[in-house]
C-alpha cells in the first residue's frame, strides 16, 4: 500500500531526521531528500552536512542542495522524479512552483499548534510565553507562510520547569507520529482538513512565533521573576538568554549565557541587585522577586554551576 507514494523530503536540522527515518523505516519509497548546501564551519572552514543529508547519505538516498529554490535546473530535476507528494519540516519557505508540483500536494510538519506560533521559532516562543500546552502539526502548504489548510494535531504538556530543549525532542518524536499517521490517512483516503481560520474563537488572532535574534535573548530585569524564569528556559539551551552583570569588586561587567534558573522565593531584592552568598547567585527582578542563576556560560568559556564559577571570580 505504501507504494501509492512516491515521496521527497524537504529538510534540514536534527527535527526532521526523525520523521524521515519513520518515513523510511516504514517502506515509504522516498525519491530523494531536498536540503541546505553544506557551510563551512570551524577554523578550519570544513564543509558541514545537514543532519537530512548525513542520514540520506548513508542511506544511499539522492540528495539535492539547490542555492536557490527557482533554480531552473533544480526544478527540472524535481520533476524528473516523478515524485506524488512532497513532504517538508523544517526547510525554507518553498516557492509556489515546487510546493504545487507534486499531484497530491505538499504537507508540512510544524512545531506548534496551529494557528497558536507561526513562523521559525514556534518552540521558543511557546515555552518563553509560559504556555503549558504544545503540539505539532501537520498542513497544507500555501501562499503564506504556515497559513494552509490542517490535516491533524497532536499536543503534550509542557512542564513548569521544561526548557525548550527538551520540549524540542519530545516533539521531534510526537512529530514523527503524526507525520506517519498523515501519510497513511492519504493512503488510505481518508483525510480530512479544516482551515485554521475555524479554530481560531471570535476576534482572536494567529499567533507569531518569529526567528530569535541576539536581542531577543537578552534578559530585561524589569520584568518580574516568573516572566524571565519563562524567557530563559524558553531560549535554553541554544540560542539561550543572556546578561552582563556587573560584579562587587570587578571593575567590568561580565557577559553571561543563563541556561538555568528558578524564581528564588522569599528573597526580596531591588531590580537589578545582585546577591552573592553561599554560592548562590540570585538578581532582583521587577515587584521585588528575584531569580537565582543555576546554570551559567561565561563568554568563551564551558557551560557550569554558578557555584563553580562563583568559585572561579574570588569576589571580595
Amino acid at each position: 500500500m505504501n507504494k501509492k507514494l512516491r515521496i521527497v523530503f524537504l529538510g534540514t536540522p536534527e527535527f526532521a531526521v526523525e520523521s524521515l527515518d519513520r518515513i523510511h523505516s516504514a517502506g515509504y519509497d522516498i525519491a530523494a531528500v531536498v536540503t541546505m548546501p553544506d557551510k563551512p564551519a570551524g577554523r578550519g572552514h570544513r564543509l558541514l552536512q545537514s543532519p537530512v543529508k548525513q542520514w540520506a547519505v548513508a542511506h544511499d538516498i539522492k540528495v539535492l542542495q539547490p542555492v536557490s529554490l527557482k533554480d531552473p535546473e533544480f526544478i527540472g530535476e524535481l520533476q524528473s522524479l516523478n515524485a506524488n507528494l512532497f513532504v517538508v519540516i523544517a526547510f525554507r519557505m518553498l516557492p509556489e512552483v515546487v510546493w504545487r508540483m507534486p499531484e497530491l500536494g505538499t504537507f508540512n510538519l510544524h512545531a506548534s499548534l496551529l494557528p497558536r506560533y507561526r513562523g521559525a521559532a514556534p518552540i521558543n516562543h511557546a515555552v518563553m510565553n509560559g504556555d503549558k500546552t504544545t503540539g505539532v502539526t501537520t498542513f497544507f502548504l500555501k501562499h503564506e507562510i504556515d497559513t494552509g489548510d490542517i490535516i491533524a494535531q497532536r499536543s503534550i504538556e509542557i512542564d513548569p520547569d521544561e526548557d525548550a530543549g527538551s520540549v524540542h525532542d519530545r516533539l521531534m518524536h510526537l512529530g514523527a507520529d503524526l507525520t506517519l499517521e498523515t501519510l497513511q490517512s492519504i493512503v488510505d483516503g481518508t483525510l480530512h482538513t479544516i482551515s485554521q481560520e475555524q479554530l481560531l474563537t471570535s476576534g482572536e488572532e494567529p499567533t507569531p512565533a518569529p526567528k530569535i535574534f541576539r536581542d531577543t535573548c537578552r534578559i530585561d530585569w524589569n520584568r518580574n521573576a516568573a516572566d524571565i524564569h519563562n524567557h530563559i528556559r524558553g531560549l535554553a539551551p541554544y540560542p539561550a538568554a543572556w546578561t552582563r552583570i556587573t560584579f562587587p569588586g570587578l571593575c567590568s561587567p561580565v557577559e553571561l549565557k543563563v541556561l538555568k534558573a528558578k524564581p528564588a522565593s522569599g528573597k526580596h531584592l531591588s531590580t537589578g541587585e545582585i546577591s552573592v552568598s553561599d554560592s548562590r547567585l540570585i538578581i532582583g527582578c521587577a515587584g521585588s522577586s528575584a531569580i537565582e542563576i543555576l546554570m551559567l556560560k561565561p563568554e568563551g568559556k564551558r557551560a557550569m554551576s554558578a557555584a563553580d564559577f562563583l568559585r572561579g571570580l574570588h569576589l571580595q
